[in-house]
């Protein structure tokens, strides 16, 4: 082929028009699920999930739409619908596509998991996709090379990848894992979008688990968005509805029984019967929307998967802690978790103080940690004690006098690491892990931290707005003056916002309810002030620059060292693990200290009642199907 047939086939190819066939066409003839990574491998099948159909049809280049949202519970086949896409794009509309998660070792997981499968076996994709132990394949775990077109896929927290080339394909995967700012250079979706804008033609997919209301990167785009939700009919009196979680019904104390109540007709629908009720299913937008993004928000109470018994028992064994109540949420509804903004009254939680003496471990305590918090004369600092399901205890709050910069304070601080606390029992305690803000005397905090070892103490940053509570650590590795160190500090990246909602949320529950798993408890000796400090902070509304409402927390008196050191305390069990340890592990570090972990709470949330209806011939019945 001579030069001149090259640049003629390239000419032809560029007036060649967008295909007919549609994302869900193409992945109903030619798309294969791989025994690695899917439940049922074999042929894609829309008909299983058909509310992805609209979904992925929106992604196909006849469509008018230019981006993409889906804000999505569980288990209900987002990350398949995305890959159908980059199947499509490799197979039948050839172009620059990059893809984004969380963090670049996230790319490369998926990469090896769901991209490489997707590849090997689906044959019109083999076909175009050279072999990756071929020298010249253009076949990395980070980029895919095909006639016409390249997948390029990173993290959100590469701001190099971020900013590689110009793209017309933009897969922004579950966003609300995003960190805020990518290696100092901005925000990761704006840096990524900003490689679309010179194509006429672009598409951005943006599927995500929404997390925290006000910081949730998908909600915000959602509300962008003509905000679609999937009606489904009864079948028995054929309603038209969204699945809504207040209408799954069971007996009390028999969430094996749920089942759906129909909003207008009352009957029971049996989860039998959703297959049925998806078939006949279909979008409708519920906004205005800007004119280019269509959104679209499905709660995992769709899925073909998962049953509504499975929702309600989940339900049941979250609701008493506020932690994974605030993932079901999530996970389950795919709706963002409202957190405590208002702060409880701090009188309140003064006369509800008890009788323990400071510098004491009561008994349920078994792990300590502590949070410091640098100020300009002096470093404050908390004690807490940790047992099973967050419950803690105050143990110490103190002020270390001095100025960061001279040595002194900071010789202070370390005779605080290495002191005892006497446990009630008579066991002894020492500090398990101590988190440091860094955000003032930087290099002071940073020269401390190398002093001690990592799995003890830790420098934290906090960031507003992050959805991420506890991101990974990034080593500092030079000095100012670019010098390198040896055994650099690490900083970890801290979501103070998630943080002050949790803890607001334990306060104001231990308030109501005595027998609350996660209570934070405080010695009656403590002044006023400490208390005083601990609820400085409330959130607030404001609207961004592009006419969103947003939460932030603002202070509501000048001092909050006492919220700041408990927010740190907490990073620090979450550091060492503590929301992931099993009953058997407090056992046992009980038992070495000679006392009784705190008993698991066993009392039940209340269920809703479910009303048994007269059962009718279902419409579907009456349909024959």
């Amino acid at each position: 082929m001579t030069v001149f047939d090259l640049y003629r086939q390239a000419w032809c190819m560029g007036f060649k028009p967008e295909p007919l066939q549609t994302v869900t066409e193409w992945a109903d003839r030619k798309r294969i699920l791989s025994s690695k990574s899917a439940a049922e491998p074999g042929l894609w099948r829309t008909s299983r999930t058909p509310y992805l159909k609209e979904i992925m049809d929106c992604l196909s280049p006849s469509s008018p739409v230019e981006r993409v949202v889906f804000m999505k519970g569980a288990q209900i086949g987002a990350t398949e619908a995305g890959n159908n896409w980059i199947g499509y794009i490799i197979d039948q509309a050839p172009g620059p596509l990059l893809s984004v998660m969380p963090t670049v070792e996230m790319a490369k997981r998926n990469s090896k998991q769901r991209i490489a499968p997707l590849i090997e076996e689906t044959p019109a994709l083999s076909e175009r996709v050279k072999d990756p132990r071929r020298r010249d394949s253009g076949n990395t775990v980070l980029s895919k090379e095909f006639p016409g077109g390249i997948l390029i896929m990173t993290g959100a927290n590469s701001a190099v990848g971020l900013r590689s080339m110009p793209v017309r394909y933009l897969f922004l995967d579950e966003i609300d894992g995003y960190p805020p700012d990518a290696d100092g250079e901005g925000d990761p979706i704006e840096l990524a979008e900003q490689r679309t804008v010179t194509f006429a033609r672009r598409k951005i997919f943006m599927p995500s688990t929404p997390t925290v209301a006000g910081i949730s990167r998908i909600e915000a785009a959602y509300e962008e968005s003509d905000q679609r939700r999937y009606f489904v009919p009864c079948p028995d009196c054929g309603h038209p509805q969204t699945l809504k979680w207040s209408n799954v019904k069971w007996p009390e104390h028999e969430p094996e029984k749920a089942a759906y109540c129909c909003e207008d007709c009352g009957s029971l629908i049996e989860h039998r019967h959703k297959a049925s009720m998806l078939a006949w299913g279909e979008w409708q937008a519920t906004a205005e929307g800007d004119g280019s993004t269509a959104g679209f928000h499905l709660s995992a109470l769709y899925s073909p998967w998962f049953t509504w018994a499975q929702a309600a028992k989940e339900f049941i064994e979250s609701k008493p802690y506020p932690e994974r109540l605030k993932t079901w949420v999530n996970t389950t509804l795919g709706e963002v978790w409202k957190g405590e903004g208002e702060a409880p009254a701090w009188k309140a939680i003064m006369d509800r103080a008890e009788d323990y003496e400071p510098r004491t471990i009561p008994e349920g305590g078994v792990y300590l940690t502590a949070g410091a918090d640098v100020q300009r004369d002096r470093i404050e600092a908390e004690v807490v004690a940790w047992g099973p399901n967050g419950e803690s205890w105050s143990v110490d709050f103190r002020a270390l006098p001095g100025d960061p910069y001279q040595p002194e304070v900071w010789r202070d601080l370390s005779d605080m690491l290495d002191e005892t606390f006497e446990h009630e029992a008579g066991g002894l305690l020492k500090i398990g892990r101590l988190a440091i803000d860094s955000g003032y005397a930087t290099g002071e905090v940073y020269k401390w931290v190398r002093l001690h070892p990592a799995n003890r103490v830790m420098a934290i940053k906090g960031r507003a707005g992050s959805a991420a509570i506890l991101g990974s650590p990034t080593p500092v590795t030079v000095t100012a003056g670019g010098k390198k160190i040896p055994r650099g500090a690490k900083v970890w990246p801290l979501g103070v916002d998630a943080l002050k909602a949790q803890l607001y949320g334990r306060l104001k529950a231990g308030m109501e309810d005595e027998e609350t798993p996660a209570r934070c408890h405080f010695p009656r000796r403590y002044p006023e002030e400490f208390f005083k400090q601990l609820t400085a902070e409330k959130l607030v509304s404001r609207k961004n620059r592009k006419g969103f409402v947003v939460h932030e927390w603002a202070k509501s008196r000048d001092r909050n060292e006492a919220l700041d050191c408990r927010i740190y305390a907490s990073a620090a069990a979450l550091a060492a693990g503590c929301d992931r340890w099993s009953p058997a592990k407090w056992g046992q570090m009980a038992a070495a200290l000679g006392v009784q972990p705190a008993r698991e709470s066993t009392k039940p949330p209340p269920a809703p009642v479910m009303q048994r209806q007269p059962r009718r011939s279902s419409s579907f019945e009456r349909r024959g199907l």
